[in-house]
This record gives structure tokens, sequence and C-alpha cells, in this order.
């Protein structure tokens, strides 16, 4: 389930399930090890329940384009 932050300026962030990641993968070409870090403590993190291993999607807006940014939970 997404998580919103009640600021405005966070974006949506959202765990994905282990089909979900290794689509995503498969069809970036990337190894889970490759994407940037999220660390367990951060407070979006924290929300979802995210633990280290899993990957979350962020869904960023830049005006009218959006964008799609993943990371992978590391332990911090």
């Amino acid at each position: 389930m997404p998580s919103k932050s009640d600021h405005e300026s966070v974006p949506v962030h959202e765990r994905l399930e282990y089909k979900e990641v290794k689509a995503v993968l498969e069809e970036k070409g990337l190894r889970i090890e490759n994407l940037p870090k999220i660390l367990e403590s951060d407070p979006q993190a924290k929300k979802l329940g995210a633990k280290p291993g899993h990957v979350i999607r962020i869904h960023r807006k830049d005006g009218e384009n959006a964008y799609l940014y993943y990371r992978v939970v590391v332990e911090g």
C-alpha cells in the first residue's frame, strides 16, 4: 500500500512485492544491488514496514512530468 506523507513535498512511496521487483529489474536490466539505497530508518520506509532487501518505488513530479525512482532498503 502506498504511503503518502502529510507534507506535500514528500512524494508517494510504495513497497513492491517480489514479483513487481523481479519485473522492474528485468525490464530495466538491473540487479538489486545496483539500485540506490534507502535506510530502513527512513521515515517513509518505516511507515511502509520495509526491511532490508525490500524495494521501494517513489513517485515524483517535476511540474507536469512524473518519474518513478526505485530504492533498495538497507540497514541503518
